[in-house]
């Protein structure tokens, strides 16, 4: 009786180490794993475009007008901006500093009266 269990269980582990792996050379219809290919956009893809790193960083508000004017700029913005944190600074881009006046004083509705620094 225990013959035929020994003998079983001998042929099943002899199976099992006789067993090849699934592939021991690389199939060419599969890539190797290790080989790096280009991606391959999708004909369908919208194009991509490099992202452009800026060449030169905008020049502060003081080398731009001077110290004096982009004090008095930078003044103006500040009496005319609601925001919490403006960007009303001199070494900010003057254009930075304009446009933060400009953004306070488009707040204002018609028929309400808008800060002298609005007119500036």
């Amino acid at each position: 009786m225990r013959l035929p269990i020994l003998l079983t269980a001998a042929l099943l582990m002899v199976a099992a180490c006789d067993q090849q792996p699934a592939s021991t050379t690389p199939d060419a219809a599969t890539p190797a794993a290790g080989a790096a290919s280009d991606p391959v956009m999708p004909a369908d893809a919208p194009p991509q475009e490099e992202a452009e790193t800026p060449t030169t960083e905008a020049a502060s508000c003081i080398t731009e007008r001077g110290e004096a004017a982009a004090v008095e700029l930078a003044s103006r913005c500040t009496r005319v901006s609601p925001a919490s944190h403006p960007p009303c600074n001199p070494n900010n881009p003057c254009q930075l500093v304009q446009d933060e006046i400009d953004r306070s004083c488009a707040m204002y509705k018609p028929g309400e009266t808008k800060p002298a620094e609005c007119g500036a």
